[in-house]
C-alpha cells in the first residue's frame, strides 16, 4: 500500500453535471476556489460539451475565466471531440480528460457513438491536444458493469485501457460508473490490468450507488494504486446511467485515508466547507457520511 494517495476532485464537473437545480456561476468559482484551498492538486473543473445535453455545463467558459488559478493546482476540463478540445484550449485548462466506454450500449447513450467511434474521437483529440502541449487524462466508463448490458469483461477493459495509453493518455481512470463494483471484482480487475499496463498510469473512478465504494477504494490500495477520484459531498450521478448515484465523497475518501495513516494533502475541514456552502444551491441534501456526521 503506498504512503501517499493523490485525488482527483470531480465535484464541480462530475458531481454538478446531473443535478437539476442550475448552479449560478460564481458559486461555480467559488467552489472550486474552496476545494483548491482545502489542498487539491487537481480539480476537474467543467466540461465542454454541448449545452443541450448537459445544461449545467453551459458556463463551462464563463466559470474557468473567473477561478483563481492557484500555483501548483491543475485545472482540468472534459472534452468529447475536437469542437470541446478549441474551447478548453481557449478557456486556458490545464488538462483535458476523453471519456470513451466499455460497453456499446452505454456509449450509445452517453456519446452517440459506438464503442470503436469513441475510441477514434478519443484518439483524435488525444493527438490535438498534446500537440498543442495540453495533458490528456482517460475515463474508461462503465469498466465494472453496465445498466444495459451488465457484466463488462476485463478483457474489453484492458483492451480499451492499453490502447488509451497507446493514444498519449498519461492516466487511465477506471470507472465504476453505476457503483456496481466488489472489492473481490476490484482485486481480480487490477491483477490483470496490473499485468499489462503500469499500476501507476491508473486511477480509479467509483460510485457509492451500492455502499462499496471505500472498500472499493482498500482493495485498490492493497493492489498498488495511488490515485483516486472523488467528489465534495458525494456530489453526482450520470445522466445517461439509470440509477448511478453520486460519487465516492472526498470527505469519506479523506477521513478513511488520514486514518490509514496515508497521506493526501487535503484538509478534511476544508472539504467540509465546501460541501456546505454548495449544498443549499442543489437543493437537497448531501450524501457523504463524513459532512452529515461533522453537522
Amino acid at each position: 500500500m503506498n504512503d501517499k494517495v493523490q485525488i482527483v476532485e470531480v465535484g464541480p464537473r462530475d458531481g454538478l453535471q446531473n443535478e437539476a437545480a442550475r448552479v449560478p456561476v460564481a458559486d461555480k468559482i467559488a467552489f472550486v476556489n474552496r476545494l483548491a484551498a482545502a489542498g487539491h492538486t487537481r480539480i476537474e473543473v467543467t466540461a465542454f460539451v454541448s449545452p443541450r445535453w448537459v445544461p449545467q455545463m453551459a458556463d463551462a467558459a464563463e466559470v474557468c475565466a473567473g477561478i483563481e488559478r492557484r500555483p501548483g493546482v491543475r485545472y482540468s476540463a472534459l472534452v468529447p471531440n475536437l469542437t470541446g478540445l478549441t474551447r478548453a484550449r481557449d478557456a486556458a485548462i490545464d488538462e483535458i480528460a476523453v471519456f470513451p466506454s466499455a460497453s456499446e450500449t452505454f456509449s450509445q447513450r452517453n456519446l452517440n457513438q459506438s464503442v470503436d467511434e469513441a475510441m477514434a474521437a478519443a484518439e483524435e483529440v488525444c493527438t490535438e491536444s498534446l500537440s498543442l502541449g495540453i495533458p490528456v487524462r482517460a475515463y474508461l466508463s462503465t469498466s465494472f458493469g453496465c445498466p444495459f448490458e451488465g457484466d463488462v469483461s476485463p478483457a474489453r477493459v484492458i483492451e480499451l485501457t492499453t490502447k488509451l495509453l497507446d493514444f498519449g493518455a498519461y492516466e487511465i481512470s477506471i470507472s465504476d460508473t453505476i457503483g456496481i463494483a466488489h472489492p473481490r471484482q476490484v482485486t481480480e480487475l487490477l491483477h490483470e490490468l496490473g499485468a499489462r499496463v503500469p499500476l501507476e498510469n491508473i486511477a480509479l473512478h467509483f460510485h457509492d450507488t451500492r455502499g462499496t465504494a471505500l472498500v472499493n477504494v482498500y482493495a485498490a490500495l492493497e493492489a498498488g494504486v495511488a490515485t483516486f477520484d472523488a467528489s465534495a459531498g458525494g456530489l453526482g450521478g450520470c445522466p445517461y446511467a439509470p440509477g448511478a448515484t453520486g460519487n465516492l465523497a472526498t470527505e469519506d475518501l479523506v477521513y478513511m485515508l488520514d486514518g490509514l495513516g496515508v497521506a493526501t494533502g487535503i484538509r478534511l475541514d476544508g472539504i467540509i466547507e465546501a460541501s456546505r456552502a454548495i449544498e443549499p444551491l442543489v437543493g437537497h441534501p448531501l450524501p457523504s457520511r463524513m459532512y452529515r456526521a461533522s453537522a
